[in-house]
């Protein structure tokens, strides 16, 4: 059999799948609308806003639950008020692009509180980080301490945040 049938059957097969656990259409895409905008908001209202009774639009709610759909709520906090108004994205290269590098590179960054996202890019770096410390002076202790003793880094490449005109995780 060849790979392109094999990866054709799989697709299929797996779009099957998702259309099984999500049903996509205007009430559910309105519902992941809403509570992408606010996780808390009450069945009741959220039912008056869609256009549902509570009941349909609770099932529907679980059914985006279950399926994995939305993967939970969280409380976003405020990076200044906390104590972390310095925000830097760094990009990381590594001296080996082999799997163990990358592994060894990952289990080293989980362990770094100030690293609030780690991602794996394509491009002129392996990593992209979002960095929230207290100031410069954490961020250079952080540079130093952290990331200048990750045997698997060879290049750290810093692009502070001054402002944040559209930042859709708030």
């Amino acid at each position: 059999m060849k790979f392109t049938t094999i990866f054709a059957r799989l697709a299929s097969t797996n779009q099957q799948k998702t259309q099984l656990m999500f049903k996509k259409d205007r009430y559910n895409d309105r519902i992941l609308h809403e509570l992408t905008k606010n996780g808390r908001l009450p069945n009741s209202e959220l039912a008056d806003i869609i256009g549902l009774s509570p009941s349909a639009c609770l099932r529907r709610v679980q059914e985006l639950e279950s399926s994995g759909l939305i993967k939970g709520y969280r409380a976003i906090l405020d990076s200044e008020l906390i104590g972390n108004s310095f925000i830097a994205y760094v990009g990381i290269g590594l001296n080996e692009h082999s799997t163990d590098s990358q592994l060894a590179f990952e289990q080293a960054i989980k362990l770094a509180d100030e690293v609030k996202e780690c991602h794996n890019v394509t491009g002129s770096f392996e990593y992209l980080l979002r960095i929230e410390t207290k100031d410069i002076k954490s961020f250079k202790l952080f540079h130093a301490n952290i990331l200048g003793v990750i045997s698997q880094v060879s290049t750290i490449t810093t692009h502070v945040v001054m402002d944040s005109p559209k930042d859709d995780r708030n």
